[in-house]
């Protein structure tokens, strides 16, 4: 395991300016924070650095503006949750960020929010002047967002390079947790893959196979499968040009002897409103799209993770946010708590939608282990280096 710096428990700060980057691209509705369990995550940390006398500066990104515009994705309203939160009040900072926090400091002020870093483009370029200009502001950097730590940016990897800088205690309990289950894994080992695109986890899947026993396939990701099996899959989502991934996943399965499950039923519709009929697979039409598992691979699911030990998952199995077609995934977040419950398997679950999924069931609590990131999980599952946490190892 990495050993990472951490900020010493009696180190003195009093007075001193901490760099905390968080993860606060949280879930937003109508402008209003959805869910605040990522800002939750970090209140112990905010709450320490306070009451042992640091002045904190918390950044995070909110979406991707650089992409879609500077529109919906101020931090300010997640400021306002925060203050609820953490319980304090939060000074936040749209610009000009030196010299406002200098002057709010002499107003005995000692929480501040920096605006959605991402604004700046040289944030995404990891650029040279924004690194230093983050630093600038603090004597000490903490990284609190393993969910970004797969990323070469600024405030994640630039800013290290002029600053003390140290993991934070989130983000070790984290990696600890997940370490501790993955180099002693209980056998048989089921591996859950949904979502939508094949192309972002191809190597995750090729990488697991040789270690696991099933590598179980669902979401809008299976209907290329489907399509490569001779079957009709209507107007549901695919993604193009992609045959040659999948025969190299079936390819590397077979050699791997691992076992890999796709659905033998599944629910369609022909608009998102109806309500989904449960069909075979060579019974889809060429007007409906794929929604979910059906009841027979729910069942096959639910066999496979009962004779299982541990059970790895990222990503839905439907779409998930109509209740019309939510029901696979939240029977397969059912069974595998229950099976966490009784002792049975160690669950590991990642990434932001999963975590929804699983949270919509209201089993989030009964998980062996469930991380909020996305990417970084993805990418520390795989074995990559995290440019993010390699420039906070310690030095030998």
């Amino acid at each position: 395991m990495q050993e990472l710096k951490l900020l010493e428990k009696n180190k003195d700060i009093k007075n001193l300016k901490v760099f905390l980057r968080v993860d606060f691209n949280v879930p937003m509705q109508n402008q209003a924070v959805s869910d605040s369990t990522k800002i939750t995550k970090v209140k112990t940390i905010v709450e320490d650095l306070l009451n042992r006398g640091a002045v904190v500066i918390l950044c995070s990104h909110l979406g991707r503006p650089q992409v879609k515009g500077k529109e919906g994705f101020s931090l300010e309203p997640v400021r306002s949750e925060a203050e609820k939160i953490i319980g304090r009040e939060i000074v936040f900072v749209a610009e000009d960020f030196k010299n406002i926090i200098s002057q709010k400091i002499s107003e005995n002020k000692n929480l501040f929010l920096l605006e959605n870093i991402r604004f700046d483009p040289n944030e995404e370029k990891n650029g040279h002047d924004l690194s230093k200009k983050l630093a600038d502001l603090c004597d000490i950097y903490i990284n609190e967002a393993f969910s970004c730590s797969h990323r070469k940016h600024a405030s994640i990897f630039g800013i290290t390079q002029f600053v003390d800088s140290y993991a934070g205690e989130t983000i070790h309990q984290e990696l600890t947790a997940l370490n501790s289950i993955v180099t002693d894994t209980q056998k048989p080992v089921a591996c859950l893959i949904g979502g939508s695109k094949i192309s972002t986890k191809i190597d995750l899947i090729t990488s697991l196979m040789p270690k696991i026993d099933y590598m179980i396939i669902g979401g809008a990701m299976a209907n290329n499968f489907f399509k490569h099996q001779g079957f009709q899959v209507g107007k549901s989502k695919i993604e193009e040009n992609i045959d040659s991934i999948v025969k190299n996943i079936i390819t590397t399965a077979s050699k791997s002897n691992c076992k890999l499950i796709l659905p033998i039923d599944v629910v369609t519709a022909k608009r998102f409103e109806d309500q989904g009929a449960n069909k075979n697979l060579d019974q889809v039409e060429n007007d409906e799209m794929i929604l979910d598992i059906g009841t027979k691979t729910i069942a096959s699911i639910s066999n496979i993770l009962q004779e299982s030990k541990t059970v790895f998952w990222n990503g839905p199995f439907g779409f998930f946010e109509k209740d019309s077609f939510a029901n696979g995934t939240k029977a397969i977040s059912n069974t595998v708590a229950d099976l966490t419950k009784q002792g049975k398997l160690v669950s590991i679950a990642g990434g932001g939608d999963t975590f929804a999924a699983i949270k919509k069931s209201k089993r989030e609590n009964e998980f062996t282990y469930i991380s909020t990131a996305g990417g970084a999980f993805l990418e520390w599952l795989e074995g990559k280096v995290l440019p993010g946490l390699k420039v906070l190892e310690i030095k030998n």
